[in-house]
């Protein structure tokens, strides 16, 4: 069975209007039914938001929550910067390879079009007629004429 807004609330620990800016920024899917409440799916809601625990009391504000856990959520968001800085390094590290490589293959390719061009000279060089042109003769004369005068 669906949840209502403050039912959502109440089962995750938070208040209504951070659900309800979850739901409105696409996070949490839901909607409304036919009195214009919000209908909450359990599962979609517990996909973003953990399920209170028995006498939690907590409530996420902008300053932070109750019951100390505000430093365990400090400490977790560290560890996630953490984390994410050291992906961030590893994909710079990843780029940076990528690029060696581009730039190696780069250079090969130069190099065998350069040498391409030298063979192809060769080629030409053998396979035309090289040397020194001479004068050319006149054209003979026949000693016999065919009678077209």
């Amino acid at each position: 069975m669906p949840y209502t807004l403050k039912q959502a609330a109440e089962a995750t620990g938070k208040t209504k209007p951070t659900i309800l800016r979850a739901i409105q920024s696409g996070k949490v899917s839901a909607k409304k039914d036919e009195h214009g409440e919000w209908e909450i799916e359990p599962s979609e809601l517990h996909r973003v938001y953990e399920p209170a625990k028995d006498g939690d009391t907590s409530t996420d504000t902008h300053t932070g929550s109750r019951n100390g856990e505000n430093t365990s959520d400090h400490e977790t968001l560290r560890q996630e910067i953490s984390l994410l800085r050291e992906m961030l390094a590893e994909r710079d590290r990843r780029v940076a390879d990528k690029d060696g490589v581009i730039g190696d293959l780069r250079q090969r390719l130069d190099t065998e079009a350069e040498e391409r061009r030298r063979t192809q000279a060769q080629l030409t060089a053998l396979l035309t007629d090289q040397r020194p042109k001479q004068e050319q003769e006149p054209p003979r004369r026949r000693w016999f004429s065919f009678g077209t005068r």
